[in-house]
């Protein structure tokens, strides 16, 4: 927290990469890594979408945490025994000391494990989906898109660090702020974002180009848990997404594409949210709203053309283990 009141970051992220060649130490290796996640965690989100879109479920396993954690780490309380069956571990903080003995920065997810040692490899979250999509190309399956084209990467960039600084991270300064001055500075500038998204969406079916990009994928993380607890939790309540016309739509078609609302648990992400921050709600109270059935209503996004996976072909249904109850997505 800087001495202004505004909420600054960590981004010390533990940064070694998966390479095709190995490069940099860690080779792309099927069965090698486990991707560990939350269903709450937007930044999480981001990964598990990638790893949908591209089909890398048989390569890459993923080990889910549950929505709740303290000051010590994610757990995977989740799973039997509370113990992830691959790691063998409780407590994901193993996983980070096993790479960094003596580590004393925060235990984040995503994170990518090593399971022959396991220790962490990665968990900087905007490097792992882009080395799944240039460097896992063997293991993706048929029809996998392009997420991150190479003519567009540089647009895809620039919109992203509007979007990251403004939006992604902005509710986070927003609900984290200390002082008035600073939570309506990231007020200000988040609405602002978001205005400007949907000035830009409004004749676009997508932030960049006619097909779903990295760009999209970042943003969308942060629409989908916006009325479920940005707007209440956070104090980002001049409109929820449902009141602004443009964002609502292109949040419901991707929502409606498959390898996006079926990551989604808004059960554990409220959980997540209303329960760890309780600075912010210390009677970790869970709200039982909002209505989520306005996720699966009629977009007509389709009118604006676009394809969302271009050359590609759509993912097939996430692996049983992976999907989410009925009741916990939209519904």
């Amino acid at each position: 927290m800087a001495e202004t009141g505004e909420f600054v970051r960590d981004t010390r992220y533990l940064n070694e990469r998966i390479t095709a060649d190995g490069r940099e130490g860690w080779p792309v290796e099927a069965g090698r890594y486990r991707l560990v996640v939350a269903r709450g965690c937007p930044w999480a989100n981001r990964t598990m979408i990638v790893r949908r879109l591209l089909g890398l479920e048989p390569a890459l396993s993923m080990g889910i945490c549950g929505p709740e954690h303290d000051w010590r780490s994610w757990t995977f309380d989740l799973d039997p025994d509370e113990r992830d069956p691959v790691l063998g571990m409780h407590w994901l903080r193993e996983a980070y000391e096993i790479a960094v003995p003596g580590y004393d920065r925060g235990v984040t997810v995503p994170a990518i494990v090593d399971i022959p040692s396991r220790g962490v490899v990665s968990a900087d979250f905007r490097q792992i989906t882009l080395d799944m999509e240039a460097e896992w190309g063997v293991y993706q399956r048929d029809g996998a898109p392009d997420l991150y084209p190479d003519g567009l990467r540089d647009e895809i960039e620039e919109v992203s660090a509007l979007v990251y600084e403004d939006v992604n991270n902005g509710v986070y300064r927003t609900g984290f702020a200390s002082t008035q001055a600073a939570y309506e500075e990231a007020y200000n500038q988040l609405f602002a974002r978001l205005d400007w998204l949907s000035d830009q969406l409004a004749t676009r079916r997508y932030l960049v180009g006619d097909t779903i990009t990295e760009a999209d994928i970042r943003l969308w993380p942060t629409l989908v848990r916006f009325d479920a607890v940005y707007h209440g939790h956070f104090k980002c309540n001049r409109n929820k997404i449902t009141e602004m016309p443009v964002l609502w739509a292109y949040a419901r078609d991707l929502f409606q594409t498959p390898g996006f609302g079926d990551t989604i648990d808004f059960v554990q992400t409220k959980e997540h949210y209303y329960r760890v921050h309780t600075d912010l709600n210390p009677s970790q109270i869970v709200p039982a709203g909002p209505d989520t059935s306005g996720w699966l209503t009629k977009h007509g996004r389709e009118e604006l053309g676009g394809r969302p996976f271009g050359d590609g072909t759509p993912p097939g249904p996430p692996p049983v283990p992976e999907r989410v109850p009925a009741e916990r997505g939209a519904h």
